[in-house]
């Protein structure tokens, strides 16, 4: 006579789901299966999630990266190692870890736990809780490409940072500042304060005075706005400048006049990358880099979070707080 095992219920974890694409109040708690690690990857118990421009824009159209069996949002993560799967040799469980995992493929960070590649981590730095470190990588790696990497940024050069108060542009003013830029920032007034304490040289508040007419002789702008922004950046680049615009493409000034003005021109996607989230850690470290969280929602309230997100005011970053 012959028996049957009934097999084990997989794990279970909260996490929050469109249930359809449209406004904030489509985002909805679900409780799905638990992910695995696989090879090279770790499980991570999320502490806390960053919400980004992406996230929001993501839900209203359904359009961007790729998607499980149930679509969870969510690139930002910091949190705990759970589990390694077979090969990982840099963590293990126990280990404190932040990072922009799989983008543009959904990390899933809007939920209990995460998987993906050990190698898309970087320890979290010493000294800052898991909501601030949430709050840094997909903006600071998105500066820091932007900044460093694609525009080539040395110390004494001159850097306009657009939309300086926001999540990416905070994070920018000081990277540029840590490099050794003169920085200018473009902002309301009543932000200005706040970016003077990070480091901020020069600030104009748009809503008063026309930047193209305020600056001159600037090596690199970083665009956050979009738009006409980048044509009308043009002219206060010196030859041999860059803009370099993060917002969709379609607002790129004409070639030509980029290249009859002998400056550079062109849009950048942030990637993964642990080289740049350990330079990120570096900064954290040495008290050269941290994220301003303009405000926190339990992970059940990420349709609220969206919602202030929306509104386009915030100073800094808003953050999901997932496990206590």
């Amino acid at each position: 006579m012959s028996s049957t095992s009934t097999p084990s219920p997989r794990p279970t974890m909260r996490a929050v789901s469109p249930r359809a694409w449209g406004a904030p109040d489509v985002l909805v708690p679900v409780e799905v299966d638990r992910p695995e690690p696989g090879l090279t990857e770790i499980l991570v118990k999320v502490h806390a999630a960053g919400v980004n421009p992406v996230d929001w824009k993501t839900r209203a159209a359904g359009e961007f990266g790729t998607w499980g069996e149930v679509p969870i949002l969510g690139y930002d993560v910091s949190g705990t190692v759970e589990a390694v799967g077979p090969g990982v040799t840099l963590f293990q469980p126990g280990d404190e870890v932040f990072g922009m995992p799989r983008f543009p493929e959904q990390a899933g960070g809007y939920a209990e736990y995460v998987t993906a590649p050990a190698r898309r981590f970087a320890a979290k730095p010493a000294g800052i809780g898991h909501v601030e470190a949430a709050a840094l990588p997909l903006a600071a790696l998105t500066a820091w490409q932007g900044l460093i990497e694609t525009a080539g940024l040395r110390a004494g050069q001159r850097v306009l940072v657009h939309a300086a108060a926001g999540g990416v542009g905070h994070l920018a003013v000081q990277i540029a500042k840590a490099h050794g830029a003169y920085v200018i920032g473009t902002a309301r007034a009543d932000k200005h304060d706040f970016l003077r304490g990070l480091g901020a040289d020069e600030l104009i508040d748009y809503t008063a005075t026309d930047f193209a007419e305020a600056v001159r002789d600037v090596d690199v702008v970083l665009d956050g706005v979009g738009g006409e922004y980048g044509t009308r950046s043009l002219p206060v680049l010196r030859p041999g400048g860059h803009l370099v615009t993060l917002p969709d493409p379609g607002g790129l000034p004409d070639p030509a006049r980029a290249k009859a003005l002998g400056v550079h021109a062109g849009w950048t996607v942030v990637e993964p990358d642990r080289h740049g989230m350990l330079e990120i850690a570096r900064l954290v470290q040495e008290g050269r880099l941290r994220a301003e969280v303009a405000a926190t929602f339990p992970l059940e309230r990420a349709a609220e979070a969206h919602t202030l997100g929306e509104r386009g005011r915030t100073q800094g970053k808003i953050v999901l707080t997932v496990t206590p």
